[in-house]
């Protein structure tokens, strides 16, 4: 795990609770899942533009992660990034938390929650912070 990982996950974890609001990108006001990872990075000091091509529903995931993140492989470490189909057309990104389990805006409950591992649903992406 790198110390960047680890940053990004409490950065991530310090906004369970926050609102869920779609398109969101003000803790103040909500967060969307997208709204989650640029939060998170803004906090930890490493503000970046938004992840971008990311719609509500889309057959293809079309996300391009900003500058700092690589494509992963292997176990999932604290701070990776994951793109998940949780249904048809959907995609929805996490962050791997340090005590197991994701950290993601979902909208059913209409906050940030901490999930429980293993994913219900399948991994398109996996992607690592640099250090």
């Amino acid at each position: 795990m790198s110390g960047a990982g680890a940053a990004l996950a409490a950065a991530a974890e310090s906004f369970v609770g926050t609102p869920f609001r779609l398109h969101g990108r003000d803790p103040d006001f909500g967060l969307d899942c997208v709204g989650l990872v640029a939060a998170a990075l803004e906090r930890i000091g490493r503000a970046t533009p938004s992840p971008s091509g990311y719609r509500l529903r889309q057959r293809e995931p079309r996300i391009v992660m900003p500058p700092g993140f690589a494509a992963a492989e292997g176990p999932i470490e604290p701070g990776d990034l994951l793109l998940v189909r949780p249904g048809a057309a959907q995609h929805h990104l996490l962050v791997a938390s340090l005590a197991g389990g994701f950290v993601h805006a979902h909208a059913g409950l209409r906050r940030v929650v901490h999930s429980p591992a293993p994913l219900p649903w399948p991994v398109l992406r996996h992607w690592r912070l640099e250090s």
